[in-house]
Order: structure tokens, then sequence, then C-alpha cells
């Protein structure tokens, strides 16, 4: 080959391609050389190509915007469009209203002795919402706490589960006890107490009473316990009058409730949050026109009659004949106030303004004030009274047979005779119709078919038809004190009236009130009514002192000694409230004294006696005697020192 051929070149291995995006490596000093590698080099597959990233951003962004908008939208609702409610809400869930009980005023005798009084006590509440499971964290916490104060309340455990899981589950108060002592609480709060401490430290531990608290009231006590307490009455479980005075002045007594409000966090008050309170008015003291001691020795006195006699009630009234007041009135059997659940439900009144029944002859006084008032006779006028007497369609008699008596008028009140008193009240007018009106008059103006003035609840007004509907019999027995009813108000207010020289002064039971100010306004004068004159009182008087003076007088059981005493017995056929038939007596005596100045009246009723006498002289005159005598020396009234009138009882044919 010639030197100067030229050289054939041979062609360069092809170079794979550069992947998209490689740095190509230049030489340079100290470049490490590339190693090429030998042989045969594999195929290189496509570059994998990656979608455009923007499309999600845009997603991802419009779902944070749509959540932003909802978030921003509640916002605006909470607090602009809904504020003014979700404040309210929120100030409820966080504040809570308590009542503040009122103290109830107390009931003093006229003297000022407490008969009854408020103490301290409580009212146990509980948050109905704090016992749930979400509070709790517990699905039994109402059973829980009734579980532990079921024994301290003395309540039926599955009652108080009942309020502290009511229906409405949004109620957020309820009361499980009423009036509880204070010794009470302070064993519920000493367990809440212990409760909360132990949960405090020990997590497996839950004050399932964090949701009980009270509330400040009072209790109702009566330091003397049954005596007066058909005056008194009593409370009931709402704080209200029950009966009695208690009811019948409830408004005075009770006062105005207040209320306080404070936020409380688990049950527990928030001293920084702030309160606001509404004092609560406490209620006006009210001072009875009735003497404790004269009290005691009249329920003592009756008491121990009715339990002798074996009776199935009885009832002393005392009154101050010049004003109208009543110092005493008793019943027996009676009920201690204080408890209740003991007390037997009918003698839970007070039946001597509560009981109606007949007289009987107690109610002669007022046929012999129309005689006199009327000028048809006079004490000494006289009467000639057979064994027995037909009148209409019947054949009256009187209490014993007799030959024929010729008794003066005061000898036909004296010896109580029926029919000396049914020819007497005959003669008030011409014709026996006429007659019945003319007596019909005077029963009203005594107060007979009316109430007394009182007011005292459950009252009775007793019954008296108007003449017109008396029945043939009527017509004979309303003058001697059957075929009408009283109560024993009505029976001592008539004489009352005699004794205060013929006019009627309406009773009364309370001397007044004493407000928180501590200001005593005295109770309105009561009304007055002249019902006869003063001459034909103070004949009536000297007729009612032969009844307990004169041996043939069938009240002479009830002298006491020193003083003229007027007085008259009565003894009824009694109607039977069970069968509305008669059966039994009413034994009753009535009178007052001094006769001749007179200051007090007292009277007795004994209901249906089945062992002993039951004569209204036996068994009720030692009663006027022992409460009058005991009323005079508390009241320290002397003798007059006069001598009795000794007005004749009998005469010579």
């Amino acid at each position: 080959m010639s030197d100067r051929e030229p050289r054939r070149r041979v062609p360069a291995p092809a170079k794979p391609p550069r992947p998209r995006g490689a740095v190509r490596r230049q030489a340079g000093p100290g470049a490490r050389p590339v190693r090429r590698p030998g042989g045969t080099r594999p195929p290189v597959s496509p570059p994998l190509r990656l979608g455009s990233p923007r499309p999600r951003l845009r997603l991802v962004s419009l779902a944070l915007t749509l959540v932003l908008l909802a978030f921003v939208v509640r916002l605006l609702q909470v607090q602009a469009v809904d504020a003014s409610s979700y404040t309210a809400r929120a100030e409820q869930n966080r504040y809570v209203v308590h009542t503040l009980a009122a103290e109830r005023g107390e009931i003093t005798d006229r003297n000022g002795v407490a008969l009854a009084v408020s103490e301290d006590a409580y009212d146990i509440t509980a948050d109905p919402t704090m016992f749930g499971p979400r509070q709790l964290k517990i699905a039994d916490g109402p059973e829980r706490a009734a579980a532990l104060l079921a024994p301290i309340l003395g309540q039926d455990q599955a009652a108080l589960v009942r309020k502290l899981r009511p229906e409405n589950r949004n109620s957020r108060y309820t009361r499980l006890a009423n009036r509880q002592t204070p010794q009470v609480w302070k064993q519920i709060k000493d367990l809440k107490t212990a409760l909360a401490n132990k949960a405090g430290t020990d997590h497996t531990t839950v004050n399932v009473l964090a949701g009980v608290f009270a509330d400040p009231s009072s209790q109702r006590v009566y330091p003397n316990g049954d005596l007066a307490a058909g005056i008194l009455g009593w409370v009931n479980a709402d704080g209200q009058g029950g009966g009695g005075i208690e009811q019948q002045l409830d408004k005075q007594l009770s006062g105005k409730d207040g209320k306080v409000r404070y936020a409380q966090a688990g049950g527990r008050e928030v001293p920084t949050a702030g309160s606001t309170e509404t004092p609560a008015v406490p209620g006006a003291d009210v001072e009875l026109t009735i003497d404790r001691d004269i009290q005691w020795a009249a329920q003592n006195a009756i008491t121990e009659q009715v339990k002798n006699s074996k009776a199935d009630r009885g009832y002393v009234i005392v009154q101050d004949t010049r004003t109208g007041q009543i110092l005493a009135m008793a019943n027996s059997p009676g009920f201690d106030p204080n408890d209740l659940a003991k007390a037997d439900g009918d003698a839970m009144g007070n039946a001597a303004l509560q009981d109606a029944y007949e007289p009987g002859s107690t109610a002669k006084v007022m046929s012999m004030a129309a005689v006199l008032e009327r000028n048809v006779a006079t004490p000494l006028t006289h009467v000639v009274v057979p064994n027995r007497l037909h009148r209409g369609d019947r054949l009256f008699q009187d209490d014993i047979d007799h030959r024929t008596w010729y008794l003066t008028l005061n000898g036909v009140l004296a010896k109580s005779s029926n029919i000396g008193t049914i020819l007497a009240a005959g003669e008030l007018a011409k014709s026996q119709p006429e007659a019945n009106k003319v007596l019909y008059t005077y029963l009203r103006k005594f107060g007979i078919g009316g109430y007394t003035g009182l007011g005292f609840p459950g009252e009775t007004p007793g019954i008296l038809a108007p003449p017109q509907k008396w029945s043939t019999s009527q017509q004979y027995t309303i003058p001697f004190g059957q075929g009408f009813s009283i109560n024993a108000m009505q029976a001592a207010s008539v004489y009352s009236t005699i004794a205060n020289g013929g006019v009627r002064v309406e009773p009364t039971l309370v001397r007044g009130t004493k407000g928180a100010d501590g200001r005593f306004t005295p109770a309105p004068k009561p009304r007055q009514t002249r019902v006869v004159s003063e001459k034909t009182a103070k004949s009536l008087a000297q007729m009612l002192e032969s009844v307990v003076d004169d041996e043939q007088g069938t009240g002479v059981k009830a002298r006491i000694p020193g003083y003229r005493v007027a007085g008259k017995t009565g003894t009824a056929n009694r109607v039977d409230p069970a069968t509305g038939r008669y059966r039994g007596y009413t034994s009753s005596f009535a009178g007052f004294a001094p006769a001749d100045n007179p200051r007090i009246t007292v009277y007795c009723a004994i209901q249906n006696a089945t062992s002993g006498n039951y004569f209204g002289g036996q068994i009720c005159g030692p009663i006027y005697k022992q409460v009058m005598e005991f009323a005079l020396k508390t009241l320290q009234i002397p003798p007059t020192g006069a001598k009795a009138a000794s007005l004749p009882v009998e005469y010579k044919p």
C-alpha cells in the first residue's frame, strides 16, 4: 500500500441518547476518566411522563374554601343572628335561682306566750341534669344517689329515683323533701363533701350527690303539743295553713318569699361570679285572745270528762262577756299538730265551731227573753204545768213524771220544764203562727242560724228554718231547744249577750297582728247589736241564778262558793250523724259569773255520754264550776259580795 494512499476511517460506535434533563459532564482538570463498559449495552426504556398537579390543587383549594365558608356562616349565626338566645341558654346553664322562704309569723296567746313558732329547716332539692350519664360518666347515677338519700330522708328509694330521672330531661329542679331539720341536711352535706374529696384522689369514685342542694326554709312547731290545736290548726307539707288560724290568716302569717340567683359550676356556687338577691319578707305575728292557762284548764277538764263518760266528744268555751273575746275554746278528742301522721282525721278540726246539734234546754233562755221583752209575763208570773200537754200531733212531757206544778216563770226556767216553756212561748202572739214568727225573730237576733262572725274555716251556721216551714211539732219543740241546730260558739254567745246587758258582741279570736316593722295593729272592733233591753237581761240573770242557787234548780253542781253564779242545764235528744236518727243525748251547761256583775261566760257540751249519768247538770255542771273557778282566779275577778235575788220558784194556788 502506498504511503500516500489515503487511510480509511472506521466509524465510531453510536452514543446512546442522553436522558432529558441529564447534565453533561465535561472533562476538566482532575476529572475521572469515563469508564466505558465493555460489551453490548442493554436497551433503555422510554422516560415516565407525570400529569400536571394543577387540577388537584384546585380541588383541594375548593374543599378548604367550602369548609372555611361553613365555619364563617356558623360563626355569624352564633355571634350575630342567634347571639341573644345562646347567651340566655348559657346563663341558664350557669346560673341557678333558688327561693328564699319567708319566715312564718308566730302565733301567741293574749299574753305573748308562743303557741306556734317556726324553726330553721331545709328543703332538700336536686338538679336532675347533673345525674345523667354525660355528667357522671355512669349510667345509674339516680339509683346510686337515691340509695344514699333514702335512709336519711326516710323516703322510698324508687320514688327518689323517679324525681332524679324525670320525664322532662331538661328539668333542672326537683324537690326531694320538704322542711327537713338542720341535722338531716348536715348528714347529706357531710356525705356529699366526703364523696367530693374522695373523687378528687380516686378516679373510680363518682360524687353522685353533686346535684343535691338545700334551700333554707322553716318548720312549724307547736311548743304546747295539742293545746289549742283546734284553734291553731296546722301547716301542710307545702308550707300553707291547713286548718284553723293557720289557714284563716295564712296570707298574713306566711309573708312573701324572696329569691337568690348565683352562678354554679359542678354543683357548687362560684363566689367570684356575683349573685343577686331579693330578700324574703317575714310573715306577721298573730296575737290571739285566748289565755294559755285558761285554755289548759278547759282542755284538761273536758278531756277527763269525755274519757270518764265514754262520750264521742265534748267542747268548752270561755268568753269575756264585755268584749266578746274568746279566752278558751277546747275540744276533746284533739290532735297534736306536731305529729299529724298519728292524728285522727275526725279530730283534726274545731268541733266547737263545726258540729251542728240541737241545744236542748240551754236554748230556753231565748224563749224567756222573748216573753219578758214582749211584756207577756214577768219572772213572777204564775204558770200551771200539767204532767202532760197535748199540742199538735204530739203529747209533750217533762224529763220526769210529776204532779201538776204551780210554778212561777222563774220556776219554769229553774226546773227546766218543757211544758211550762211551751205554754209561755205560746203567749207571744194571739195565734201560734204569729207566735212562731216572734220567736224566730229573737232567735235570729241572738245569732242562731247565722255565722258567728269569726270567719273560722269550716264553721257551721247551724240550721234554723223560717217559721212558715216549721212542722207541727217544731212549733212546740223549738221553744225548748229541739228542732233546730247550733254550734257551741253560738250557744256561748247567747249567754254572753244576756251577761252584757242584752247587747250581743260578735266573738273574736284575734287581738291583732305585729308586722315585720314591729308595729302592732289591733283587730277591727267587733260588731255590737242590742238584742233585748238591759231590764230584760237583768231579769234573765236573776232567773238563771235560781237554776244554780235554788235547791229545786237543775244546776246546783255548778255552784262556786263566794260567787253568784247564773247558769242553765241542757239535755237534748241527739241526732246521730251516721244514721240521721236520734241516738243518745247532748248534755250541756251554760252560764256566767259573777251573776250580778258578769265578766266571764263558760259553756260546756258533751256528745253521747255512754257511761254514768248523761244529764247536763250532772256531767257538765262540774266542768263549768272547775273552769269558771280557774278563770276567775286567773283573771283576779273578786266576788261582788252582794246577796242573790232568790226569786221564788213555786207559788201556792
